[in-house]
């Protein structure tokens, strides 16, 4: 294994791990509603944002391709997350579990809300990474900070649109969607700003620790198309 190849190093395998992981437990708490200076909010703001600053890293050092992999994989274990939920809920119990209602309550979740959180991760996802990939090309590698936000900018709205649209829609009056809408998208890109030094720091010390610093030229922005090409 080279120390500086950005598909098998031990660093990118690690920030694998951890983008995974912040995906998983946010939608595993997402049902957790909270109140955030008087707006209910799920849970899941708390760690989610930190996925798509991690999709800043990988696009930013590794280029779109590495992270088109990484997305995919976050989908696919979206997937089997909800799958093993539901195949768990359903099982029998025995006797003297008492709990299966609240077991049910915490991690059952209808088809409708699992469709939302893929197709919203999976399109916010895409767009962050697109979006700061291009602007990388256009300013030279310069103005990280643009990126970062502008690129959150565009991924958070179409993941927040997509999910509170595709969850609620018909279920809440309008007026409450749209402020669920904007009160989540305002909470998740505020999140990014708050951290683009940490966010700074973070891509500097990969790009020096792994030796590279890619820049997406002539690359196909196809998200189904998993090869190097």
């Amino acid at each position: 294994m080279k120390r500086n190849d950005p598909t098998f190093s031990f660093l990118f395998l690690s920030l694998f791990a951890l983008f995974l992981t912040c995906l998983i437990v946010s939608n595993v708490i997402a049902g957790k509603l909270i109140s955030v200076f008087g707006l209910v909010l799920p849970s899941a703001v708390i760690l989610f944002p930190i996925t798509y600053i991690l999709g800043d890293v990988f696009t930013e050092v590794y280029g779109f391709r590495k992270t088109r992999l990484v997305i995919w994989v976050g989908f696919a274990a979206n997937i089997l997350m909800s799958l093993v939920f539901l195949a768990a809920i359903a099982l029998p119990a025995p006797g003297f579990f008492k709990d299966g209602n609240a077991y049910a309550t915490v991690l059952g979740t209808t088809p409708r809300m699992v469709l939302a959180s893929l197709i919203a991760y999976w399109a916010g996802e895409f767009a962050n990474s697109i979006t700061l990939s291009l602007l990388k090309k256009a300013t030279g590698g310069k103005h990280l900070w643009t990126r970062t936000i502008a690129s959150t900018v565009v991924g958070q709205g179409f993941d927040t649109i997509l999910f509170i649209a595709i969850g609620f829609f018909g279920n809440v009056p309008l007026p409450v969607l749209v402020q669920m809408m904007i009160a989540q998208y305002l909470f998740k890109v505020g999140y990014e700003v708050v951290l683009t030094p940490v966010t700074y720091r973070v891509v500097g010390a990969i790009k020096r620790q792994e030796g590279i610093d890619t820049f997406d030229t002539g690359v196909a922005y196809n998200p189904f198309r998993l090869g190097e090409e």
